[in-house]
């Protein structure tokens, strides 16, 4: 692995190899054991003969919160450190992990990769980050539903709601505007049936060559959890 990257980092090895190792990209405002320690992602592909692979996200989980962007670009670039050491790597992105994968491939050794609970479209244009953040210092709680629901998350416990501003700010200032041809590797796009992030991911889908598209039960929290996102994963990767 290479030793450049700022970013905390959880590995583990299974007792036989059997593929190449694979980094799982965690969500806004979460980190990598929640998104993917806590839902027994390490056994079951560890099981399959796979390294794992879980950085936690600038300004998220135990990374620090950079002097610098914290846009797509400047991300992307630190994921891609860290995997530059590898001949071949599987990448697994939930949601912003998801959007920031996407990106993987034109610059990493990405050999397959699946997107999940993606938004086709940029999510955090219409966020009114003044008043996520007013509610972090005391303030009423936005009227808002989409603001809302952010503020909450960047205040929940464990969290730095004014790094996490600064990253949504950062972000939509890089808006997600996918193309055809951005990605050409080997995909798989999985979304939960009642996820409304994913409303519209079959637009994604067909921006890449061959990729699919597998529904799983739940929302957009509930789909991470699910048996079956696993088992599309695991099917996908072989």
């Amino acid at each position: 692995m290479s030793a450049t990257t700022s970013l905390a980092v959880r590995r583990f090895a299974p007792e036989t190899v059997s593929g190449p190792p694979v980094l799982l990209v965690h969500g806004f405002a979460s980190d990598g054991h929640t998104d993917w320690i806590t839902t027994g992602w390490p056994a079951a592909l560890t099981a399959a003969g796979r390294e794992v692979v879980i950085p936690d996200l600038p300004a998220h989980g135990s990374s620090p919160a950079p002097s610098g962007s914290l846009g797509a670009v400047a991300i992307t670039a630190e994921l891609a450190r860290l995997v530059a050491d590898l001949s071949e790597v599987d990448v697994v992105g939930y949601s912003l992990g998801a959007r920031l994968s996407w990106e993987l491939p034109a610059q990493a050794p990405v050999r397959r990769l699946v997107l999940a609970g993606v938004s086709p479209f940029e999510p955090f244009g219409a966020v009114d980050v003044a008043a996520a953040l007013a509610f972090a210092g005391g303030g009423k709680a936005p009227s808002d539903p989409l603001t809302g629901m952010i503020a909450h998350m960047i205040t929940a416990p464990g969290r730095n709601p004014a790094a996490l501003a600064r990253c949504i700010e950062d972000l939509r200032a890089e808006p997600f505007a996918p193309v055809a041809g951005a990605v050409s590797v080997p995909t798989r796009f999985v979304a939960g049936v009642e996820d409304p992030v994913s409303q519209g991911i079959e637009t994604l889908v067909d921006l890449v060559p061959g990729a699919d598209l597998v529904r799983v039960p739940g929302d957009h929290g509930g789909a991470l959890r699910s048996g079956e996102f696993k088992a599309a994963v695991l099917d996908f990767l072989g």
